[in-house]
């Protein structure tokens, strides 16, 4: 039996190191995002900087584990193979829910996750025995950390917003877009201010409350705490003015320093999160092995998980640098960060999310609210605010998403509400804390346009509505899993411990493909985006509208083969298959749309001014396939679903010749828009033409049929086959409409 029980503890082991990976991909967000975003150095110094904070934070920690031990639960009330079955439960659950959320590239808690997945575990074999023993759940369970978590979700979403819009608005105002003409006086203690903020917060969340550094020098620290931020504040101020006139950019050195402060918070509070659960498994196990003295499993009573934990700093430091290597290779944690970072970006560019009728809903009442309020400014007020916040003087470094000083406010400000939280015994999400600065500071900044603000309020509820679905999925799958395991017995606790394995095999490799696709469509959207020269962004439009269209080419002769075979040969799923691929596309075409638009705004004015009617046409036309196709399944589809009769092979026949004329002008047509060689471009519209004709004279000949035969059991099915036929006639019209476009529109 103990073989069974170190074989568990083994994998617990090593799905902390999973973990790990996974819970980095998923926080690395909360501090890399700002320096990133700003472009305030290469991100191998970023990322240098923050694994030092990772390593001394590790080393430095202070002492959470004991969450995991007896946070949640009450561990002198369940017996050592009940707890080893919550553990196994909890690692199974947070690494596969963990996963999810980063391969969605949707930031989450891992406090969250790792407190309700105790609390469903614990709640599942709490409500056995209280149903079993007659005991009560006062005594099995600690609830009080779950409600303070979530009591806190709230309270540091709202007040990390509302501050960051505050804070970042008296900022813009001080410095303005254009900062470094308005730095003379301020920079020094706006430096002062951000260096006391990161030190009290490096001081107070890492070295102050490490059980590493002396009794008395941390008594020292608490006594004298105003003294010693006072004379911090006064040295770092003449310090930074210093830098300041040796031409150091205060703002980038605040940024770096805030980079290596929350990354050393981060892996000093959020370790437990990775490897607390596997570390008490293993500190269960030794308990077990040393003092059951032939006492079972099922009898041992984990009394000593009540005690604190006492880490060894060897396990502490092997965490870090598991999580140094997580961030520097982990392409989920980029994929994070890229969410956060576009959520938050200065200028107009891809969104990742569409519109919601909660974010447009939320859009209007704030439109409506700030032209009330903007009624009694006076007029010479918001003109000079409006002349502080000219985006045209804005300073990026390359293409980086904002600029420094908004990179610097996001890191002092969620390090200060952080440190705040600490001194009120309000347990803070790192998570929530630096990614609603980011939104609230992004926002102040006049980042979310009218033309954007839709998208971006509908990415920031899409990732907390994900930060709750976090905690009611984590509580229900791991009650689950635990009851699972605690019936099934080792059978099924290998057999989930294998699911595991290939589950996070086979999303590695299936996220390794998608990223591959995506970064081929975005590359050269990003290329575009970065380039100055208008008439090298002219050049990209033309490829990316002839990749587009070309493509589109090709998907809508596809879907339509597939519907008019689903249509003869009865098949639904196939039919199901299509309305999905069709619904897809149809979103992709929006964001292309989208993309191509901000295109056409950097090319040269005349040439935006003489092709716009030609892009606009080439686009409606894309997106009117998609709809002429919908039009031609939904009627086919709703009929083969519903079993009626089938097609008759006189019709199949009778169509089969139009069919194959739609194949070869679409694939005539989108060889010339791929190519753009337009030689037999007269011919194909004269074919086009033609077909038309050919279809038109097929329907009235259909109609003629059906009028002059009396209970006519195809009726059905032939009103369906007269909608194929109008439909393909639109479906080819546009297709004459999509190539005249692309044609006009790539003509020299």
């Amino acid at each position: 039996m103990e073989t069974i029980y170190l074989i568990i503890v083994i994998f617990l082991l090593l799905l902390a190191v999973f973990d790990l990976f996974v819970g980095v991909s998923n926080d690395a967000v909360n501090f890399l995002q700002s320096a990133i975003g700003a472009k305030v150095a290469k991100f191998r110094t970023v990322l240098i900087i923050a694994s030092c904070g990772v390593v001394i934070g590790a080393v430095m920690s202070t002492g959470m584990m004991d969450v995991a031990r007896h946070g949640i639960m009450t561990p002198s009330q369940y017996s050592f193979s009940e707890v080893m079955t919550i553990f196994l439960a909890v690692m199974v659950t947070d690494v596969l829910v963990l996963d999810v959320f980063n391969s969605l590239g949707m930031p989450t808690s891992t406090t969250v996750s790792l407190v309700f997945e105790l609390l469903g575990g614990s709640f599942a074999i709490a409500t056995l025995k209280v149903v079993g023993n007659g005991m009560n759940y006062g005594e099995l369970l600690n609830s009080d950390k779950a409600l303070s978590v979530i009591i806190a979700i709230f309270v540091s979403v709202a007040i990390a917003f509302v501050f960051g819009c505050i804070v970042m608005w008296i900022s813009r105002l001080v410095f303005t877009f254009n900062y470094l003409k308005r730095v003379k006086f301020t920079i020094a203690i706006f430096g002062g201010i951000a260096f006391t903020v990161l030190a009290y917060f490096i001081f107070l969340k890492g070295l102050g409350k490490s059980p590493y550094i002396p009794d008395s020098a941390r008594d020292y620290i608490d006594n004298n705490i105003n003294m010693l931020l006072g004379i911090t504040f006064l040295v770092s101020t003449i310090f930074m003015e210093i830098l300041h006139l040796c031409h150091v950019s205060v703002f980038k050195f605040v940024v770096l320093m805030g980079t290596f402060a929350l990354a050393m918070a981060f892996a000093g509070n959020d370790l437990v999160n990775f490897i607390g659960v596997p570390l008490a498994g293993l500190s269960s196990y030794q308990d077990f092995v040393a003092n059951a003295h032939g006492a079972s499993a099922s009898s041992f009573m984990m009394t000593s998980l009540m005690e604190s934990a006492k880490t060894p700093p060897f396990y502490l430091m092997i965490a870090g640098v598991i999580m140094i290597v997580a961030m520097a290779t982990s392409k989920k944690a980029r994929n994070v960060i890229k969410t956060s970072v576009d959520l938050s970006r200065q200028d107009e560019g891809d969104e990742m999310f569409g519109s919601s009728s909660a974010a447009r809903a939320i859009v209007r009442s704030c439109q409506n609210g700030n032209d009330v309020v903007k009624h009694y400014i006076p007029a010479s007020v918001k003109s000079w605010i409006n002349s502080r916040f000219n985006k045209n003087e804005v300073i990026l470094q390359g293409d980086a998403a904002f600029d420094v000083v908004r990179a610097a406010v996001n890191l002092v400000l969620s390090s200060l509400l952080i440190t705040i939280g600490t001194n009120h015994q309000l347990p803070l999400s790192t998570t929530y804390v630096t990614f609603m600065v980011a939104m609230g500071s992004s926002l102040a900044d006049r980042a979310w346009s009218r033309e954007s603000a839709v998208f971006r309020v509908t990415g920031v509820l899409s990732v907390i509505g994900g930060w709750f679905i976090t905690a009611g999925v984590a509580f229900i799958t791991c009650a689950f899993v635990c009851l699972i395991m605690y019936y099934g017995g080792f059978v099924l606790q290998i057999a989930l411990m294998a699911l595991v394995v290939i589950q996070l095999i086979r999303s590695s490799r299936k996220f390794a493909q998608k990223q591959q696709e995506a970064d081929k469509d975005a590359d050269m959207f990003r290329l575009m985006m970065r380039t100055r020269d208008p008439e090298l962004v002219w050049d990209m439009l033309q490829k990316h509208v002839v990749r587009t269209q070309s493509y589109m080419n090709k998907f809508a002769l596809e879907q339509y083969n597939k519907i008019v075979s689903g249509f003869s040969s009865q098949s639904p799923r196939e039919l199901r298959r299509v309305r999905k691929d069709l619904k897809s596309e149809r979103d992709m075409l929006k964001k292309y749309r989208r993309q191509e638009l901000l295109g056409l705004k950097k090319c040269p004015n005349d040439i935006a001014l003489e092709r716009n009617t030609w892009f606009h046409l080439g686009m409606n036309s894309d997106q009117q396939m998609i709809y002429s196709l919908i039009r031609i399944l939904d009627p086919i589809r709703e009929h083969v679903d519903n079993n009626f009769n089938p097609l008759p092979k006189v019709y199949v026949d009778e169509y089969e010749p139009i069919r194959r004329e739609v194949n070869d002008l679409m694939k005539a047509s989108g060889s010339q828009i791929e190519t753009g060689h337009y030689d037999t471009y007269r011919e194909v519209l004269e074919e086009a033409d033609n077909c038309r004709e050919q279809i038109a004279e097929l329907r009235k000949k259909v109609i003629d049929q059906l009028q002059k035969v009396k209970n006519n059991d195809n009726m059905q099915v032939t009103l369906v086959y007269l909608n194929l036929l109008q439909e393909t006639q639109e479906f080819i019209g546009i297709m004459r409409q999509q190539l005249r476009a692309a044609k006009k529109f790539m003509e020299n």
